[in-house]
């Protein structure tokens, strides 16, 4: 027994090895590390849209299963093979797990062949839903309305895959395009747009295979115009489009369009698939290049009176479900791009619809088409300008005609119409509307007086609440410098800003339209967005943190913390179909999720049951492996190297290049030696003075009981993982890879600080602790709230904290470096201390009040 416990404290000697190779042996594990977290990440992505198209509303077909699933496997490999490597040891269960579920899933597959049609092209009378993989969303959802609901569409027709798939093969496309994403760099933002270029030119130069150009022209005469004399629009439909992905405003469209241009325009559509905008919106989304397909509309143009959109109900407030429609002179195309402010109508969705109210604006400017095929603006007459664009009548009609498409598609729908010179309403697409529905009893339009108000009148595109440092954006250019976490803030609406909606915290415009492309594809990142505040550019500053309430169209000054944290519901259509029950069983390898608890004993490789469990298992133990990498590199290389300081903890540092000096055959370090800028600058944090001058914390009686009768009572493979003594700093220059271990809790900080406010960034995580849940969870929450203060985006769940810092200046950046020095010592030793909710805030106000003398909490 006396061996065995001074085995416990005797270690191994390991013969030295070559400093290179373990450095090389260190790195390699370490990037290991990082693509398994990578992967992790887009199989999280890839689960939020299949849980997306498992709501029912939205269209999509079999291509859009076969690619996902492609992608799953890919990712699940990739994520095993490289915890594998990062643990040194092989895992041949999660290999069995991910080998069975494939085999479940191909199975399925192979009953489900992706329907392929031989025609080019397809009449919209011959058109279904059924048919979205072969003609596209939107095609397939003019067919239904043509087929199945029978209201009045433009005259036209579809023009295929088979088409698209026959252009690409004539031209030898598929290997030139791959080969010219391979020089797509994210290190190289201008790569593409070169990339870009390249492409769209080599369609536009293409040749239309004479049997699809034949069949195109045929389908014209017969279903638009016998004698040619018919303008045409040509809109996009990709695979994908309107009722999958959005897409809106990412594609070329064209209108009056004559006969003999429609081929080269055709071209022009198949191009815009490769535009900047469209190609960073499908990578943001996860859309290979191999399952992008690209059908065309091909319809006759309507010489519009008026045109607008409807809304089936409001777009967030679920209490309202009254029909909107907006409505200017002319072509509705503005209305939807957000340049003008159209009439609304407001009606009741009883049979027959009655007008509950309108709001007639001043419409200075109607749109119409020139002869190339692109808007024209004209004046409209003085005694229109502010008349009503449609009567009561036609305003009922149209309540009608979109009554019967939401009873049909079973879903709320967003449709663009047109009245033509007959004054009869026509239907030029529809899709699923983005409900974002009031957030249960969160939702408020309570105004908050301790704040100051910079505006108030705004339309909400996107409900939801944002806080963040405001970025005015004057131009393309300044979208560049868009910071991660900011508020994007702007004269008008525009969907370029696609590009940095996945950064962005909230959209404040000056103008635009609710319904306009930009606020779809605001709802679709679930960016909270204000449009029609008319002084945002000026009544905002740029730098300053704001907190946008996308409810009552409100922005504050400052950060309303009253106001953040709300979440939302949707709403159903696909359930019937056969591609949504395939999708549905096979969901059920994917997205479920059973190893919950990283402290049972179940929670092993051989309990994978689904991808969402390999996920969960590997992602938990890859942090401890991070460990035993820093762990391998002292025992076998004699590269790291102890700091002399007074911490609570053993710190090594291992330097990649840069990060030390004057340390040569030196085993120890002192503080004066760093001159790497992120680690400088958590160690000013660590060496706090005024955190130095406490000693051991305080002993709350009840908090330390619960520390041992959890140590003491839980079954041994459930007690809380003690994961040693030693703790490490990874650096270099401007690198830093902060690993911390005190006795049941560790956290990993990893940042980058250099003059390059784009790079910088600070991810931090924090878990464990040897007390209860409700103890732990109480001091992760504290820890919450301390870096929220700090301006951090933070994710707490159970007593992890996740927390990111990112693309702010170095100064910036060294100074939340510091808070997270401060942090870990203030915190550390703090389960006993959390026996009641009131310690959270009571010690989250010490802290960043710079009282840090805890012997007050004791009692």
């Amino acid at each position: 027994m006396l061996t065995r416990i001074k085995a416990l404290f005797q270690k191994t000697r390991k013969e030295p090895v070559d400093q290179a190779e373990v450095m090389n042996i260190f790195r390699k594990k370490y990037t290991n590390f990082k693509a398994l977290l990578e992967s992790n990440a887009e199989l999280l992505k890839i689960i939020s849209g299949m849980e997306e198209k498992l709501t029912a509303q939205y269209v999509f077909g079999m291509s859009y299963i076969r690619s996902e699933m492609a992608r799953v496997v890919f990712h699940t490999l990739r994520l095993i093979k490289s915890f594998e490597e990062l643990s040194g040891r092989k895992y041949p269960e999660l290999m069995v797990a991910l080998h069975r579920i494939q085999s479940e899933v191909n199975q399925e597959l192979e009953l489900k062949n992706v329907p392929r049609g031989v025609n080019f092209v397809l009449p919209y009378d011959r058109i279904t839903r059924d048919q979205v993989d072969f003609v596209g969303g939107k095609n397939a959802n003019l067919g239904e309305i043509k087929s199945r609901v029978h209201l009045p569409i433009p005259n036209g027709f579809a023009i295929t895959t088979t088409a698209f798939d026959e252009l690409i093969a004539f031209n030898d496309l598929e290997d030139e395009i791959r080969k010219q994403k391979m020089e797509l760099s994210s290190k190289d933002p201008e790569s593409l747009i070169r990339v870009s270029d390249s492409i769209q030119r080599m369609f536009r130069e293409a040749s239309v295979p004479p049997a699809v150009e034949q069949a195109i022209l045929n389908a014209y005469t017969q279903e638009i115009s016998p004698d040619g004399s018919i303008r045409v629009a040509l809109r996009s439909s990709a695979i994908g489009e309107d009722s999958e992905l959005s897409f809106a405003g990412q594609y070329q469209s064209f209108l009056n369009v004559p006969k003999q241009d429609i081929i080269q325009k055709y071209k022009e559509v198949l191009a815009s698939m490769f535009s900047p905008r469209a190609m960073s919106y499908r990578q943001h989304m996860g859309i290979p290049f191999e399952d992008v397909a690209m059908c065309v509309a091909c319809m006759e143009i309507i010489n519009a009176r008026a045109g607008g959109v409807i809304y089936t109900r409001h777009p967030f407030q679920l209490q309202k479900t009254h029909i909107i429609i907006n409505a200017t002179w002319g072509l509705g195309a503005p209305v939807v791009d957000g340049v003008v402010t159209p009439d609304t109508y407001e009606l009741s969705k009883t049979s027959p619809p009655s007008l509950m109210s309108f709001t007639v604006s001043s419409k200075e400017k109607s749109f119409g088409t020139s002869e190339d095929g692109y808007l024209t603006e004209s004046a409209v007459p003085t005694d229109l300008q502010k008349s009503a664009c449609l009567t009561e009548a036609q305003a009922v009609k149209l309540a009608e005609y979109a009554l019967r498409l939401e009873n049909h598609f079973q879903a709320p729908q967003d449709i663009e119409w047109a009245i033509d010179q007959n004054n009869e309403p026509v239907i030029l697409q529809t899709r699923p509307l983005k409900i974002e529905g009031e957030r249960g009893t969160f939702f408020s339009t309570q105004k908050f007086d301790a704040y100051p108000v910079l505006l108030e009148t705004g339309s909400v595109a996107c409900p939801g609440v944002g806080c963040g440092p405001a970025h005015i954006v004057h131009s393309e250019s300044d979208l560049l410098s868009f910071p991660d976490g900011g508020v994007l803030v702007a004269a008008h609406s525009s969907p370029q800003y696609v590009i940095v909606m996945e950064k962005a915290q909230a959209i404040v415009a000056n103008a635009g339209s609710i319904m306009g492309h930009m606020a779809s594809v605001a709802r679709e990142f679930q960016v909270p967005t204000l449009l029609n505040t008319k002084t945002a550019t000026t009544s905002i500053q740029h730098g300053a943190v704001v907190t946008v309430d996308a409810f009552s169209g409100r922005v504050y000054a400052g950060k309303v913390t009253e106001l953040l944290g709300m979440r939302w519901d949707r709403g159903a259509f696909m359930k019937d179909t056969p591609v949504y029950q395939t999708l549905q069983k096979l969901a059920r390898h994917i997205v479920p999720l059973n190893l919950t608890n990283p402290k049972s004993r179940k929670f092993i490789p051989g309990n994978c049951k689904t991808i969402h469990d390999i996920m969960r298992l590997t992602h938990e133990l890859s942090y401890g492996e991070v460990f035993q990498i820093s762990d391998f590199t002292t025992d076998h290389g004699r590269i790291s190297r102890k700091l002399a300081a007074p911490l609570p903890i053993d710190l090594y540092v291992i330097d990649l290049g840069g990060g030390l000096e004057g340390v040569e055959h030196r085993s120890k370090i002192s503080p004066d030696q760093v001159v790497s800028a992120p680690f400088k600058a958590l160690l000013g944090g660590l060496l706090h003075k005024d955190l130095c001058a406490f000693g051991p914390r305080p002993i709350n009686v009840k908090g330390f009981l619960s520390v041992m009768s959890e140590q003491m009572m839980a079954p041994p493979n459930q007690t809380a993982v003690r994961f040693g003594d030693r703790s490490y700093a990874i650096v270099s220059d401007k690198y830093l890879n902060f690993s911390s271990r005190v006795g049941y809790h560790y956290s990993i900080l990893d940042s980058y600080c250099g003059q390059n406010a784009m790079k910088n960034y600070i991810n931090f995580q924090f878990k464990g602790g040897a007390a209860d849940d409700i103890r732990r969870n109480r001091r992760a929450r504290l820890i919450q709230q301390i870096l929220e203060a700090g301006g951090f985006l933070v994710e707490v769940q159970g007593d992890r904290v996740n927390a990111r810092f990112v693309k702010q200046e170095p100064q910036v950046t060294a100074e939340k470096l510091d808070l997270l020095g401060r942090l870990l010592i203030y915190t550390r030793q703090m389960d006993m201390l959390m026996n009641s909710e009131s310690v959270v805030d009571i010690l989250c106000s010490q802290f960043l009040e710079g009282r840090y003398d805890l012997s007050g909490i004791s009692g």
